[in-house]
């Protein structure tokens, strides 16, 4: 799955009290702010975003400035323009975009768009992204709830397969990954992060056939538990029974 989102930069900048180091260019002070847009394109805070590391001329003491909190703001003090790379990092492996950034004095405040996009986000980072607009899942879900009513009735329930595998055994867990590993198709989402031990499915993705195996499997589950029960029930009664008779 790609996510595709805007990313608006906010540049402000002003003159300062400072003696010029080149004669003829005014200190100035100046500040970088990151954000998102919203579906509407409205600005939001960008905590989709771990981290913003601003790469600012060599010529700064610091050139290499790291922020961990929206809006990521960055202020500095200097003379001269130039061209940066401002870097945005996600918990993602490899979740890292960078944006070439025009840090001009032309005007005493300007915004730049830029795309961003998020390949195949992590649950986190999905439930972060859906604050900013729908992903493309929840579309395909809506089309598959519609297109519900006229198919025929399906044998499981989705929901409640949902409900039920967060509820499984880690020995339960491991065969119905394997059983999704085996029976996906070219449509099926996965996330599978080994570094963290995530991993996770869009369950609307699955072919109808690979949905039946897991529901019936789940089913077997919740059978042999009602018949351990069963058995538990029956072994109780019967030892009352025992002391009962003895008595």
């Amino acid at each position: 799955m790609i996510v595709e989102r805007k990313v608006k930069i906010v540049t402000e900048q002003h003159n300062i009290d400072k003696p010029p180091v080149n004669e003829g260019f005014p200190m100035k002070e100046w500040t970088i702010e990151v954000y998102i847009l919203d579906q509407d394109g409205k600005e939001r805070q960008a905590r989709c975003f771990t981290k913003v590391v601003y790469n600012l001329h060599p010529s700064f003491d610091n050139p290499v400035q790291t922020f961990t909190e929206p809006p990521f703001r960055c202020t500095n003090e200097g003379w001269g323009e130039f061209e940066m790379q401002i870097e945005l990092y996600t918990t993602e492996k490899g979740g890292k975009q960078t944006i070439v950034h025009d840090l001009n004095f032309a005007a005493p405040q300007y915004e730049n768009i830029h795309p961003a996009v998020f390949k195949n986000p992590s649950q986190a980072l999905q439930a972060l992204l859906r604050e900013t607009g729908p992903l493309p899942s929840d579309e395909e879900r809506k089309q598959l709830k519609k297109g519900d009513g006229s198919k025929k009735k399906k044998t499981f329930d989705v929901e409640k397969m949902a409900d039920g595998l967060v509820k499984l055994s880690e020995d339960d867990l491991l065969q119905v990954i394997q059983m999704i590993h085996d029976g996906k198709d070219d449509g099926t989402f996965i996330q599978n992060n080994i570094d963290q031990g995530e991993f996770s499915v869009d369950l609307y993705t699955l072919p109808d056939s690979l949905m039946k195996v897991l529901w019936d499997y789940l089913v077997s589950l919740v059978f042999i538990c009602l018949l351990w029960q069963f058995d538990l029930l029956t072994f109780i009664s019967q030892q009352r029974a025992n002391v009962l008779g003895r008595d």
